[in-house]
C-alpha cells in the first residue's frame, strides 16, 4: 500500500499567544559562521572540536561578532558534511560531548555572542535509527515518518537537488520492498513532514537544543520541509502554515529566539516563506 503526505495535523496550539519579542537582537547581528571540524583543534587529532572552539571565543569575541552559527555537529555518518543526521540530540564524537557543547554555549553567553545552530530536518541519515526500523518492519509507527511508494513513481528522474550526481529522488530500498523519497543524496530519506508525530519530534528537537543554549536555528531546505510531497507528481503544494507551527513553540520557550532560511524558491513563494 502506497503511503501518502496527507493534509497537516495541528502540532501546537494556535490559540495560545505568542510572546512579544522586544530585543531583535538578529536584524543587527554580527554572525560569525563557522564548521567546528575545521576551527580549532584542542585534542591533536587533526579534528576539529568544542574545546578548540572555547579557546578561539575570545579571539571572536575582539572580532566585534555578536553571533556564531554553528554548522552541523550532530552524529552523523558524514555523508554530507553532517547534513546527513543519524541523532538529533547527540553530538559528533570527533567534536566532543554535550557537556562540551553546554559549556560552549555558555562560555559565548558569557561574551555576549548567541548561538545559531543549523537545523536539518527535510531528511535523516539512512543509518538514523527511525530509518531502520521503518524499513525493517512495514507495521512500524515510523514506516510512515518517510515517504514510500510501492512503484517507482513515473517522475522518479525528476526534481534532483544534484543532477549530474543524483540518478534519482526514489530509490528502492530491498528490505522496505518499497521506494522512499529523498530530494537530495539516495542516504538522506526524507522526512514525512506531515506526519504529526514528525512535527511534534522536530518540536521537541528545537526545544532540547533551546534548552542547553541556543538562541536560534538555520532551517535547512525550508521549500522542501513544507512541501506535500506525493509519489508521480512534480507540483506539490506547500503548507507555509507549518513554519508557523514550528515558529510559535520556539517563541514560548524562548522569547527572542529566532529561525531563519537561506533558501531560496520561485516567485511568490520567496515573500510567503
Amino acid at each position: 500500500m502506497t503511503q501518502k503526505r496527507g493534509p497537516r495535523g495541528a502540532a501546537t496550539n494556535a490559540s495560545r499567544p505568542t510572546p512579544a519579542i522586544n530585543d531583535l537582537w538578529y536584524k543587527n547581528a554580527v554572525i560569525y559562521c563557522l564548521s567546528v571540524g575545521t576551527f580549532m583543534d584542542a585534542n591533536g587529532d587533526g579534528v576539529g572540536d568544542f574545546q578548540g572552539l572555547m579557546r578561539r571565543l575570545d579571539y571572536l569575541h575582539g572580532l566585534g561578532i555578536t553571533a556564531i552559527w554553528v554548522m552541523p555537529f550532530q552524529t552523523s555518518p558524514g555523508g554530507d558534511d553532517g547534513y546527513d543526521v543519524s541523532d538529533y540530540y547527540g553530538v559528533n564524537p570527533a567534536y566532543g560531548t554535550l557537556g562540551d557543547f553546554v559549556e560552549f554555549t555558555h562560555g559565548a553567553k558569557q561574551r555576549g555572542i548567541r548561538v545559531i545552530i543549523d537545523l536539518v530536518v527535510n531528511h535523516t541519515s539512512n543509518q538514523h535509527a527511525w530509518f531502520q526500523e521503518a524499513r525493517r518492519d512495514p507495521k512500524s509507527v515510523y514506516r510512515d515518518w518517510y515517504v514510500w511508494s510501492d512503484k517507482k513513481p513515473a517522475t522518479a528522474n525528476e526534481g534532483m537537488i544534484f543532477p549530474g550526481v543524483q540518478k534519482s529522488t526514489w530509490s528502492y530500498d530491498k528490505e522496505a520492498r518499497a521506494w522512499y523519497f529523498h530530494r537530495f543524496y539516495d542516504f538522506q530519506p526524507d522526512l514525512n513532514t506531515s506526519n504529526p508525530h514528525v512535527q511534534a519530534e522536530i518540536l521537541k528537537i528545537m526545544g532540547f537544543w533551546i534548552q542547553l543554549g541556543v538562541s536560534g536555528f538555520r532551517m535547512d531546505a525550508v521549500p522542501f520541509i513544507i512541501e506535500l510531497t506525493e509519489p508521480g507528481k512534480t507540483q506539490c503544494p506547500m503548507d507555509f502554515d507549518f513554519l508557523t507551527e514550528l515558529r510559535q513553540p520556539v517563541s514560548w520557550r524562548r522569547g527572542d529566539a529566532m529561525a531563519v532560511s537561506t533558501e531560496g524558491c520561485a516567485g511568490a513563494s520567496i515573500g510567503r516563506i
